[in-house]
């Protein structure tokens, strides 16, 4: 069976080892934060911070080496380094159950953080590479929901074996062996650096270099609107929107907790509906914008935005489960449409772009803790009310300024005809 990409075809199975790539990036850190605990009887010896680091070491290294492989990405053999990235984190989660000692589980978590930051800007970089158009929206949509997917599942099934026993947690990281498998079957990409019109000029896409050479006019491009050599308008909104969004994977438990909401479970059941929110989105992307059009940026921090002002008006369980699940949708419809932007943006060198844009989701999952605990000092506040009002107010004040950017290609819309509509012009 052959997959229609927009610039040829590839086989189902292909695209099946693509998506078996997403499924590593939500990997790092799952297996260690339901033994965590466990890890402090088991290892007496081990400082507090040494058991903590374990946890969010993982995201430390992977952000250099996501930018290494997607700089490598742009000259090397894309299939060998993706190779290379698989096999170090299949052999690292393999040589977890070899652990006898605190400091071998802080190595192995460095080899496994390397080897997912060489393998993540691949799980876009891939679909960017074979599909373009309306297909690589939806395909990257896919990804994206798949990615999601995986995080559920894998934590769920952590936190069951973790109860078996703290090695058996370690499993969850095997899944890695699948796309390593499967690479085999993903045909090789070269990695050409192509010149692109820009203006009057050809302009190199990662530079952002004229040749000097005139061309014909061919107006204002995407490249111009987002930016010539890295995709920094894209990168901050990612960056933004994942830190907002973070309080509910972060505070929420120590929220209900405090406020007496539920059961001890309850906390757990609600992230877990918020990470399945995240998935739905991706599926349908094209539908939404299609439907929602220059607005659905701003439509998608609307959800972000009503969800985090509910956890501050009411503390009834049902409203706060419908808020969660409010801020997932948003943000599940926000990651794949900056990742298409992204490629379309920088097609010539996508990996590398997405690598950089990617990147800020790991830098938002360690700059967040910190800039609280700053926040807090600061204004002398410990209140659990604190992270949600906080994040409520960045989220409306971001939705009123997606309102009126609506008509950028950023915040709005960049290619309206790929969609099969064109606005009117007033």
């Amino acid at each position: 069976m052959k997959i229609e990409t927009g610039n040829g075809s590839i086989s189902l199975l292909a695209l099946i080892a693509i998506y078996s790539v997403s499924m590593v990036t939500s990997l790092p850190g799952l297996a260690i934060s339901p033994i965590l605990g466990e890890l402090e009887n088991v290892f007496k010896g081990a400082g507090q911070f040494e058991i903590q680091m374990l946890e969010s070491l993982p995201s430390y290294v992977i952000i250099p080496f996501v930018l290494l492989s997607g700089k490598l990405s742009m000259s090397k053999n894309k299939n060998r380094i993706l190779f290379i990235g698989l096999a170090l984190f299949v052999v690292s989660s393999l040589l977890y159950f070899t652990a006898n000692s605190i400091t071998m589980l802080l190595v192995y978590s460095i080899t496994l953080g390397i080897g997912a930051g060489i393998v993540i800007p691949f799980s876009t970089g891939l679909i960017a590479d074979f599909f373009s158009g309306v297909r690589r929206t939806t395909q990257l949509g896919i990804v994206s929901s798949v990615t999601n997917i995986m995080l559920v599942l894998a934590t769920l099934l952590a936190g069951f074996l973790a109860g078996i026993g703290w090695k058996y947690a370690f499993i969850v990281y095997c899944f890695s062996i699948i796309p390593l498998i499967l690479v085999f079957f993903i045909p090789k990409q070269a990695a050409v650096r192509v010149p692109v019109k820009s203006g009057r000029n050809e302009v190199d896409p990662i530079t952002g270099i004229g040749s000097g050479k005139p061309k014909m006019d061919t107006g204002k491009t995407e490249r111009q609107s987002v930016g010539k050599r890295w995709p920094l308008k894209l990168m901050s909104i990612y960056f933004f929107v994942t830190a907002i969004v973070l309080v509910i994977p972060f505070n929420l438990s120590i929220y209900m907790e405090n406020l007496h909401i539920g059961n001890s479970d309850y906390s757990g059941t609600v992230i877990s509906l918020f990470f399945l929110a995240m998935t739905v989105p991706g599926f349908f992307i094209t539908k939404i914008v299609k439907v929602l059009k220059k607005n659905v940026n701003f439509l998608s921090l609307l959800f972000i935005a009503a969800g985090l002002c509910l956890f501050l008006i009411t503390e009834k369980i049902w409203i706060l489960t419908g808020a969660a699940i409010l801020v997932g949708v948003g943000y599940g419809i926000m990651q794949p449409l900056i990742y298409d932007k992204t490629a379309t943006a920088f097609s010539a060198h996508a990996t590398f772009a997405l690598a950089l844009v990617m990147s800020m989701n790991y830098l938002a999952i360690i700059v967040y803790p910190f800039v609280l605990k700053i926040l807090g000092t600061v204004f002398h506040i410990s209140s659990v009310h604190f992270p949600f009002i906080l994040n409520a107010v960045l989220g409306v004040a971001f939705m009123v300024f997606a309102f009126f950017r609506r008509d950028t290609p950023t915040l709005g819309i960049m290619d309206k005809t790929k969609f099969g509509f064109q606005e009117r012009k007033h």
